[in-house]
């Protein structure tokens, strides 16, 4: 922990407001989650017509993300931190209050275009921090993301439970979230715009980055499949009651959010292609091995063993990425969450065409599998961050992410 001198550094004051659009970016979005069953039934749409309706969000955001790479190379990451974290507190009550369901489905595009946006540029700031700090520190702001969603969704069951109506409780998380952005913005990294038009919008990636985007594709396609599948295997195949099926995600999610915390010091002491191997091959195996013994408890601690194995999967590919030679921080995170993206939005229903094939216990095996992927493939990650402080590498990087 930082002395209370240290505490009021530049550096320490810029970790803390990049913390908190990491924070707020997860109270956002889970602010909204728990609105759709009564946004579902105000509309009277299907469970088909919903599902069509919450792809637009996901659109969205594999729309914007190579955009947000060069938005964050024209103009910076602190500009465009900025603007994304405003644009998406503001869109947070547009799906509760929309009359109608195109202006219900606009709306979760413009919600999922200003977060994949966030999503770039506040990791660029967050590169630029790691950098400045001379230390792994990526791990422990997607850590607050992932507590953000936690406190985001357990405050919107506790609002909701006290009676205040859907619009009343997403218009007070967006002010909340607002003056939290806004007290924050001012100590961001400082950046500089480009030259208009340098650079391209659309580009081919380098192998490393197309290496490493393989790697995010299998992390996040993992992530997805634990969302949509867990409760499904242990109530459908286990036979687990309701609440029993529950524990499957929730095991998965606070390892993830564990993990994550706990990720700086271990890349700081092993190296990120170690920490990536290690923990993936631990994943693989914890996984198969619960699947093979085929009880509730083994489950729930084999999904629990994929989240701790891939919690520091996405901040050691993005910190990476942003070290590739040749290529600007901003668009190089961009393209690595895209081809990930496409992989979260592969995963659930991969894994459903499979286990209509196979059974789903051979389908979460495809998970596993995909675990030791991740093993096999860390060597490509590269070395540990090294320090900014009389480096001439490390000031390039800063510069070239906007700082």
């Amino acid at each position: 922990m930082p002395s209370p001198h240290e505490s009021t550094t530049p550096v320490a004051r810029a970790r803390l407001a990049v913390s908190t659009m990491f924070f707020v970016n997860g109270v956002v979005l889970a602010s909204w989650v728990p609105h759709i069953p009564a946004v579902k039934a105000r509309h009277a749409i299907s469970d088909g017509q919903l599902g069509a309706v919450l792809f637009a969000m996901a659109v969205g955001a594999v729309v914007a993300l190579p955009m947000a790479g060069w938005l964050v190379g024209r103009f910076g990451s602190r500009r465009m931190t900025s603007i994304a974290a405003v644009g998406l507190c503001l869109c947070l009550p547009l799906p509760v209050l929309a009359p109608t369901v195109v202006l219900l489905t606009i709306s979760l595009g413009a919600l999922g275009a200003f977060n994949a946006t966030l999503d770039v540029s506040m990791n660029a700031q967050a590169v630029v921090v790691e950098q400045r700090y001379g230390r792994p520190i990526m791990s422990s702001f997607h850590g607050l993301f992932s507590l953000g969603m936690l406190a985001g969704a357990g405050a919107a069951v506790a609002v909701m439970a006290l009676g205040p109506s859907d619009s009343s409780h997403v218009v007070g998380a967006s002010l909340a979230s607002l003056l939290a952005v806004g007290v924050n913005l001012p100590n961001l990294v400082p950046t500089t715009s480009r030259v208009a038009g340098a650079g391209r919008v659309f580009a081919v990636p380098s192998r490393a980055l197309q290496g490493l985007g393989a790697l995010a594709f299998c992390g996040l396609l993992i992530e997805g499949a634990m969302g949509d599948w867990t409760a499904v295997y242990l109530h459908d195949t286990l036979g687990s009651g309701d609440a029993l099926a529950g524990t499957g995600f929730a095991a998965f999610s606070l390892a993830m959010a564990g993990g994550r915390f706990a990720g700086d010091r271990l890349v700081a002491g092993f190296g990120s292609a170690r920490v990536l191997g290690v923990f993936s091959a631990a994943a693989s195996i914890g996984l198969i091995v619960a699947l093979i013994l085929g009880d509730a408890t083994s489950a729930v601690m084999g999904f629990g063993m994929v989240g701790l194995g891939i919690a520091n999967v996405v901040p050691i590919l993005f910190s990476a990425a942003a070290r590739v030679p040749g290529v600007e921080p901003g668009h190089a995170i961009a393209g690595v969450a895209t081809v990930g993206y496409l992989g979260l939005l592969a995963g659930p229903p991969l894994i459903g065409v499979v286990a209509d094939a196979v059974g789903l216990r051979l389908a979460l095996g495809l998970v596993g599998a995909l675990c030791g992927v991740l093993a096999l493939g860390a060597g490509s990650v590269g070395r540990k961050p090294t320090p900014a402080a009389g480096d001439e590498g490390g000031r390039r990087l800063a510069a070239a992410t906007g700082g």
